[in-house]
């Protein structure tokens, strides 16, 4: 990875950016490989998820395909959204050593990349979107998605507090034509610069689809289920799973994509809210309250998560909820089981942590869970993708024993997870990263969604209970998508 120092609005400068773009290409000519030019400017403050519709409603021609890879992940409680779009350089994996292999990719990636612009700012220079299936490998080949994805996205916008950041990543090689590279990175830039004006812009469009009805027979199987799980809990085979349900919803008419998210980030502000495309027409989106791992100038935090109980509609009402969550033997024990699993798993990687002995509480809209934030400082040798390999899954979206629980999820879930509580996120080129657990999830295609919740299943679990939990988790997606 080598820097070039450029003007700080080169998009502006066509003669000057014909100037780098040539640098890089001679760079690849000499040593015979393709380079990877990226280029970040700071512009005027833009809504991304605007500039999103805006790319999709106005520029067919603006990505190499008609269905280009796309990556949205916005944290609206730190004032944080970033789209990636279209491809610059990809690839897909299978097998247990897809997170070894991702990270080769990124390194070897980054080796050949060459460096401009604005680069001190918050989200710019190369970030490679990543996205992993829960399984990894192969047994279900209708799996929309592939095990992992891992690409450098084309274009890059992103908005931290008021301050935007455009990135552009380009692989160059001796066949590049640079004059007509230049012409078109100057008609795409202002097509992004002229989008999204303005933040925030909520269409306030409400959803038309009817109150999520259970299918009875899907309720009966699951109840069935956790009948099952527990008598295996009792016979201690496991001591805890997650198990969860897949409901299918068909709309009279096709799902606004940009719409359901602009919802989803309203509606959950708590949450983080993400979308992700396999580029064949079928879009992974939801509310996730879960963060897997953030790592920020060589600082670790993650977070157990499970223990859950609803909102009370009244202060008082919330606050009794919240005593018997925090006093619940049954949630505690569950919360314990994710806390000291991630605990386990960090200090194989020889990392000293931070945390509280007890959990706190987590408030979302309409949820509250059991939370212990864990932090840690991250030596050189530890990145952050040995870290998502050590933790996925956690026992908060899988079970204890892990392989076990995985092994009877796959007995008693009748669909394939698919991006359903897997690890989801980005690595930019310093090695900061965010990812997150693509819970409170929907597939959507078309008119069609299919719509992800889970349980943790526990000595003292009781059958309807965890159905109506799932029911609760359900509505979250159903309310958001338009």
């Amino acid at each position: 990875m080598s820097v070039i120092p450029c003007p700080a609005k080169l998009f502006h400068e066509p003669k000057e950016l014909h100037q780098f773009l040539l640098a890089c290409q001679k760079k690849s000519q000499k040593q015979g490989i393709a380079k990877i030019a990226s280029i970040s400017q700071e512009i005027s403050p833009l809504d991304p998820l605007a500039v999103f519709q805006a790319i999709r409603d106005r520029a067919a021609p603006f990505a190499a395909t008609p269905e280009p890879l796309h990556f949205y992940f916005e944290n609206r409680s730190n004032k944080e959204s970033i789209v990636a779009i279209d491809a610059a350089v990809d690839l897909n994996l299978a097998g247990e050593q897809r997170f070894y292999k991702a990270q080769k990719f990124i390194d070897s990636c980054l080796a050949n990349t060459i460096i401009s612009g604005k680069i001190e700012q918050r989200f710019a220079g190369p970030h490679f979107f990543c996205s992993f299936t829960f399984f990894g490998d192969k047994l279900n080949s209708n799996n929309p998605f592939p095990s992992a994805t891992i690409f450098l996205p084309r274009w890059q916008i992103s908005l931290c507090q008021s301050r935007c950041v455009v990135v552009a990543n380009l692989e160059i090689n001796s066949q590049v034509n640079l004059d007509w590279l230049v012409e078109s990175l100057g008609r795409q830039f202002n097509l992004i610069t002229s989008s999204g004006r303005l933040l925030y812009c909520f269409t306030g469009k409400a959803n038309h689809h009817e109150f999520l009805k259970q299918d009875s027979k899907k309720a009966k199987d699951f109840k069935l289920s956790v009948s099952s799980a527990l008598k295996s809990i009792q016979a201690n085979q496991f001591s805890k799973i997650v198990l969860s349900q897949a409901v299918d919803v068909v709309s009279p008419i096709p799902f606004n994509l940009v719409d359901s998210l602009d919802n989803l980030r309203h509606n959950y502000p708590d949450c983080y809210i993400f979308s992700i495309s396999n580029g064949k027409g079928k879009n992974f989106i939801g509310a996730s309250p879960e963060r897997l791992i953030s790592i920020y100038d060589h600082q670790l935090v993650t977070d157990a998560l499970a223990g859950s109980a609803p909102r009370g509609k009244t202060p008082a009402e919330d606050a009794d909820l919240a005593n018997q969550l925090l006093s619940s033997e049954k949630e505690r024990r569950e919360h314990n089981a994710v806390s000291e699993f991630i605990i386990q798993r960090l200090c194989q990687l020889g990392l000293e942590l931070d945390f509280l002995p007890s959990p706190q509480l987590l408030k979302l809209s309409n949820i509250q869970h059991l939370w212990t934030p864990i932090k840690a400082a991250l030596p050189a040798d530890v990145n952050p993708l040995d870290i998502i390999a050590k933790l996925h899954p956690t026992p908060a979206v899988a079970g204890v024993p892990t392989k076990i629980a995985c092994e009877q999820i796959r007995h008693y879930e009748t669909f394939d997870r698919s991006l359903y509580a897997a690890p989801l996120g980005w690595i930019d080129y310093q090695g900061n990263s965010e990812f997150i657990v693509g819970i409170r999830s929907a597939l959507i295609a078309g008119n069609h969604a299919r719509l992800y919740a889970g349980a943790g299943i526990v000595a003292g679990s009781d059958p309807n209970k965890e159905l109506a939990e799932i029911n609760l988790k359900l509505m979250v997606l159903l309310k958001g998508l338009v």
